[in-house]
């Protein structure tokens, strides 16, 4: 047992012990299938904190001959798989993290590749002693010298495979010389002899060169599309009821928290990193900004090329747009369209992809989070960044009946809004939607809400523990604010609302296409 050669099953042993574990040892059926196929080579990138290390330290346990790990899987899915008892810690395993063994070698990125195969020959030549001398350097060559003498292949888990694309962003040269050693390590047939299965991990999908995969032997499972890995992208909605039902949390909440990533065969996945932190604290909220900052978002959206910002900004409004994916070249400075910053943004987790209409979304309330914050801070972006930075005294304004500045940040947004849509209804919505953006952390939405004798236009809920007014808002176009609340009131609007009457506020507003001026009356449903 060595720390990079048959390690222990540590990793898998801490995941278990914690109070959450959700059960995805099922997908040991999948891995082992491709053993020694001409599969056997996958590339699996997801964003931040949607498991991939969690699933390469059950990989470790399972596969590695380093460990027994037989108690370890009592009673989980793994152990009723057909395939469960043929490969149970009988394979050499070489488990590779490039983070953390790049910080091992003193942070020098040029050093790293030397450190990691001097560290593994080092256990290989403990093992092999009479294979492995003291003159070997390069790992490829020794493995595939191993493979020859013994016909003994080797399982590789590598973790965080691009973390030097993604550290050394500007430095071509070293990225050649990795991508140089990966296909030393992968690519040739005898090296190929001498494996059994790859296990690669990262966020971004492995780097192309114009068309083409640097490493074109590997299948790649993605954040645009992950195959018969879906269902292990995230937390299923399933799992997700039963943390709600065990940890006695709102499970519509956690839905409009962490849901929204959609794939074929799996139609509902949520971050699972953030579904964990909200059960351990018992509140729902952003966690995302725990893992990545909301600088990365803001750098990639402040490309305005291509009708990026209009884009953006009509998916503020809950819309998808089309995206071409195939131009992206799996890195993060070749960006040179609207489409690769889509296409890393659905990399990085921060939209959602639906491979069947190529359209991207902000998936949840979140990610919607991390764009008001994201926009906020573009300069360039004028009266929107500003009315989405005043949403939450939008807000205020509202519940204090401060009439002026309502009818202010509508007037600001209002232009941009109208670049969405000729239909004028539309436009209003989205104009509030706009200067009402943070709403989502204190008010479920409800649009067109059947109610009395017609459809409200718009109702806020105020969610469990917020001492927030219900607010049931009307939109008119070159009418008045008079006609507005007179609806409201004629056609009974506040009917399913019964129980909020004591705090609820009915809301219209009126645009005016003559003078481009909004009027706000606000009044108490029970005045």
């Amino acid at each position: 047992m060595g720390m990079y050669f048959n390690p222990s099953n540590d990793g898998f042993r801490q995941a278990l012990r914690s109070q959450i574990y959700v059960d995805k040892t099922g997908m040991i059926e999948f891995f082992n299938r491709i053993l020694d196929t001409e599969q056997k080579f996958a590339a699996v990138s997801r964003a931040r904190r949607f498991g991939k290390s969690m699933a390469a330290k059950l990989l470790i346990a399972y596969y590695s001959k380093g460990c027994d790990s037989r108690e370890l899987f009592k009673g989980l899915k793994a152990e009723a798989l057909p395939s469960f008892e043929s490969e149970l810690n009988k394979n050499n395993v070489i488990c590779l993290d490039f983070q953390e063994m790049s910080n091992e070698a003193k942070g020098n990125k040029r050093e790293t590749l030397e450190f990691i195969q001097n560290e593994v020959i080092k256990e290989l030549r403990q093992a092999y002693p009479e294979l492995v001398k003291g003159e070997d350097i390069f790992l490829p060559t020794v493995l595939s010298n191993i493979n020859l003498a013994t016909g003994e292949k080797f399982i590789i888990i590598i973790d965080e495979w691009d973390y030097l694309f993604r550290e050394t962003k500007q430095n071509r040269t070293l990225q050649e010389e990795y991508i140089a050693f990966l296909r030393a390590m992968f690519k040739g047939q005898k090296i190929e002899n001498a494996i059994k299965l790859v296990y690669l991990t990262g966020i971004l999908p492995i780097k192309k060169y114009g068309t083409q995969s640097a490493l074109n032997n590997f299948k790649e499972y993605t954040m645009l599309n992950p195959g018969p890995l879906a269902e292990y992208s995230g937390f299923s909605e399933e799992e997700v009821k039963v943390l709600c039902e065990r940890f006695d949390m709102d499970f519509e909440e956690a839905k409009r928290w962490y849901d929204g990533y959609s794939f074929v065969g799996a139609k509902s996945i949520y971050n699972p990193n953030s579904v964990v932190e909200a059960m351990f604290r018992k509140q729902y909220g952003s966690y995302w900004t725990i893992t990545d900052t909301y600088k990365v978002l803001s750098r990639y959206i402040g490309m305005n090329i291509d009708g990026l910002r209009e884009d953006i900004i009509s998916m503020l409004n809950g819309n998808a747009c089309s995206v071409k994916s195939e131009s992206f070249q799996n890195d993060m400075i070749t960006i040179n369209s609207k489409n690769d910053v889509f296409t890393l943004l659905v990399h990085l987790g921060y939209l959602a992809y639906d491979s069947i209409t190529r359209k991207v979304r902000i998936p949840n309330m979140e990610i919607a989070g991390e764009f008001a914050v994201a926009v906020e801070d573009q300069k360039a972006w004028g009266d929107v960044a500003t009315a989405i930075g005043n949403s939450d005294r939008f807000l205020d304004s509202i519940i204090k009946g401060d009439t002026d500045f309502i009818c202010h940040q509508l007037s600001m947004v209002h232009e941009e809004a109208s670049k969405l849509s000729y239909n004028n209804e539309i436009v209003l919505t989205s104009t509030i939607n706009l200067a009402f953006y943070t709403s989502f952390r204190f008010y479920t939405v409800f649009r067109e809400l059947d109610s009395g004798k017609g459809f409200a236009d718009m109702v806020y809920l105020p969610k469990p523990g917020c001492s927030y007014p219900a607010l049931l808002i009307e939109l008119k176009c070159n009418e008045s604010t008079e006609t507005a609340i007179e609806q409201i009131k004629s056609k009974h609007y506040t009917g399913r609302l019964t129980h909020y009457m004591d705090d609820l506020l009915l809301v219209a507003i009126n645009y005016d296409k003559t003078t481009k001026k909004h009027t706000c009356h606000i009044e108490k449903a029970n005045s």
